[in-house]
């Protein structure tokens, strides 16, 4: 064209599988990035196919959806579909973004890296949203910059104060045949990707698992001590009897600390969003001196959505890759497997995949 500019490119269509509070939130944001346009979603709520006054579809089943004319898919539907879906989406043709966790188990996830691996011209990003955050993009720069040596360890606590959601009635996240896990991998998962993306491959795994508190066929909080073979130990607790939110990850190097405290989120219920840099002093006796930065808007959502976006135009998975999602799943059952009470209850192991 003249001038050197390219031609315009007609919007992406997409369609939501799924749309509930999570569903809502993709659909706000892809409808605010130009190379997006959802056409169509699906969830069970919609008894009849039904079209809105904006135009936009709504159908009552997956199998409905992916007979509309897509280029993408976005699934945000519970953990014993989101492999299913993310594997007929694929086999549809179409770019699919699936939110965490990728699966009920490690199992999901090679069967959909294995259809993957059929449409290789066809992008395929998870939605761990976490490292989309400016707190931890921040923290990550600073421990690439070597300013501050090493990481020499980290302790992690995200907790919440029940497996069911506050503002929803709804139950799966509590039966095992359809969540696959309860609070660390519909929760915990993002803080063990974090440690993962901070560190490294956790070789050594050990912990304790139960669900001990609420009952439930799934675990209400899981310990786990971790250490990778360069010799970064992590400290892990994932809490479903943590009354008051929190989110928290120490991360100590050699020459000072970083801390990230709270997380914006949609229940905004984890407090305000901060990282503390600690600077190691040679005489401080033990009180540093600290610089902390509060994040007061959340930009994840969208730069997690420009980044999918960005890939299916050609450009590298940064972050969320389904290798990212496997290796990540990988780590949580090796959590559960290591407690070898908890893996006798529920019949767990590792497929030969994981094992390290």
């Amino acid at each position: 064209m003249a001038g050197g500019q390219s031609p315009e490119r007609s919007p992406l269509r997409l369609g939501i599988a799924g749309y509930g509070m999570v569903g809502k939130v993709r659909h706000e944001v892809a409808a605010a990035h130009p190379r997006l346009a959802v056409v169509a979603v699906c969830d069970q709520k919609f008894a009849a196919p039904a079209t809105l006054d904006s135009g936009l579809r709504c159908w009552s089943s997956y199998d409905q959806l992916l007979q509309e004319e897509l280029d993408a898919l976005f699934v945000s539907l519970p953990n014993y579909l989101a492999a299913e879906v993310t594997i007929a989406a694929l086999e549809r043709g179409l770019h699919v973004f699936c939110e965490k966790p990728p699966g009920r188990d490690v199992e999901d996830v090679l069967r959909v890296r294995e259809c993957e691996s059929r449409h290789p011209g066809l992008v395929l990003m998870y939605g761990f949203n976490h490292r989309y955050h400016d707190s931890v993009r921040d923290a990550l720069q600073i421990v690439a910059s070597g300013e501050l040596g090493r990481i020499v360890d980290m302790r992690g606590i995200y907790g919440k104060s029940q497996m069911i959601r506050f503002d929803t009635d709804s139950t799966w996240r509590i039966e095992r045949a359809v969540a696959g896990g309860g609070i660390l991998l519909d929760q915990g998962i993002h803080m063990v990707d974090l440690m993962r993306l901070f560190a490294g491959e956790f070789t050594e795994v050990h912990s304790h698992v139960s669900n001990a508190f609420w009952g439930h066929d799934v675990e209400d909080n899981a310990y786990a001590l971790m250490r990778t073979d360069d010799g970064v130990v992590a400290l892990l607790h994932s809490s479903a009897t943590q009354w008051r939110h929190r989110f928290n990850l120490d991360i100590t190097l050699e020459r000072g600390a970083i801390v990230l405290s709270g997380i914006l989120s949609s229940t905004k219920s984890y407090g305000a969003e901060t990282l503390t840099l600690v600077f190691k002093g040679e005489s401080d006796a033990g009180d540093p001196r600290e610089q902390t930065t509060r994040y007061n808007a959340d930009n994840s959502w969208s730069e997690e959505v420009a980044a999918f976006a960005a890939a299916v135009d050609g450009g590298p998975i940064i972050s969320g890759s389904s290798e990212d999602a496997l290796r990540t799943m990988e780590l949580v059952y090796r959590i559960y497997c290591a407690d070898p009470e908890w893996a006798e209850r529920w019949n767990l192991s590792l497929p030969r995949r994981a094992e390290v």
